[in-house]
């Protein structure tokens, strides 16, 4: 058995993605791994970064962005494909520059992997997830917020990576352009795997937060739009306030604790609980949000209503 791990980034280390960290978590695991490594700006040195990691296992595909034929966020699932297509494992082990796996659930990832090899109907493995916010002792577990997610799929050429390169899908005959297609997609049969993908994609210094928003609001929105959006807005981004959010009490992956080290904007976030933060109020902020988290947790213990879902659950057979 084989596992190819891939991603996909640009300006990544300019704009405080810890793709490194992310690459290196589940590393140890891969006999491959492919990043597609876009265009980068030359005060970015996302590739030396990756170069740092000194691994014969990595192989870099140089690639351009071009969100005028890729638009509304589909440069990302395009360029998510590139690296897919470059990869030659059995399963494919896709992660975000901002997503990092605990070594603690590597072995069960790759129990899983052999488990389900020879399981044809089993076309990816679905992952739990948590999102941090502001800093590395609050996350996001409010409605809205993604609670699972596909991270490996198996090496089918009708799997494709899809929309803005959340999740993926298969597409018989995809003509590789239209990547928000209605027509002609199917959910994935998946094993769901006691597992975490680890989030740090809202965890940076509120500047690089805001520049990081600008950056993928022009991907999916275009440069007009955008230039229009945060004509007024201010140089940093507002966090609200974290007192409402959800406390993570256990460890973080050994790969991240020199980046989160580096923390350094605690008296530049809030913690007073009649904080109303300076701009358009995020999902889990809202009234909906709250009624519809108080019942999923309360009423329901835990389990999800309404919620995004991109695929359908086998049951795991056991080992």
């Amino acid at each position: 058995m084989k596992i190819s791990g891939f991603t996909m980034a640009k300006n990544a280390a300019k704009l405080y993605y810890p793709i490194r960290e992310a690459i290196e978590s589940i590393l140890p695991i891969c006999d491959e791994f492919i990043v597609a490594l876009g265009d980068c700006d030359t005060d970015d040195n996302t590739l030396q970064e990756i170069q740092n990691i000194k691994s014969d296992k990595i192989k870099i595909i140089n690639t351009i962005w071009d969100i005028e034929k890729y638009p509304n966020g589909t440069e990302n699932a395009h360029q998510t494909n590139i690296a897919k297509q470059h990869c030659t494992g059995d399963w494919l082990f896709y992660l975000q520059a901002d997503e990092v796996v605990h070594e603690k659930y590597l072995e069960t990832i790759v129990q899983q992997c052999k488990q389900n090899l020879h399981r044809k109907e089993v076309e990816g493995l679905l992952f739990k997830y948590i999102h941090f916010f502001g800093d590395y002792q609050h996350y996001v577990g409010a409605y809205g917020w993604y609670p699972k997610e596909i991270r490996i799929i198996r090496n089918n050429q009708e799997i494709h990576s899809f929309i803005s390169a959340q999740s993926f899908a298969r597409v018989p005959n995809f003509d590789g352009k239209n990547y928000r297609q209605k027509t002609g997609v199917f959910r994935l049969n998946v094993v769901e795997i006691d597992a975490y993908i680890y989030h740090y994609g809202w965890v940076r210094p509120p500047e690089l937060m805001q520049k990081k928003k600008k950056s993928l609001d022009t991907i999916h929105k275009g440069k007009l739009q955008v230039e229009h959006l945060y004509k007024d807005a201010a140089d940093y981004f507002d966090y609200g306030n974290l007192t409402k959010l959800d406390i993570f009490s256990h460890t973080h992956p050994k790969v991240m604790l020199n980046w989160i080290s580096k923390f350094n904007w605690k008296e530049k976030l809030n913690y007073d609980k009649k904080h109303t933060p300076r701009r358009e109020l995020m999902k889990h902020e809202k009234i909906k949000s709250k009624i519809l988290t108080f019942i999923e947790r309360k009423l329901l213990s835990g389990k999800h209503i309404f919620g995004y879902k991109n695929w359908n659950i086998l049951k795991n057979k056991q080992s």
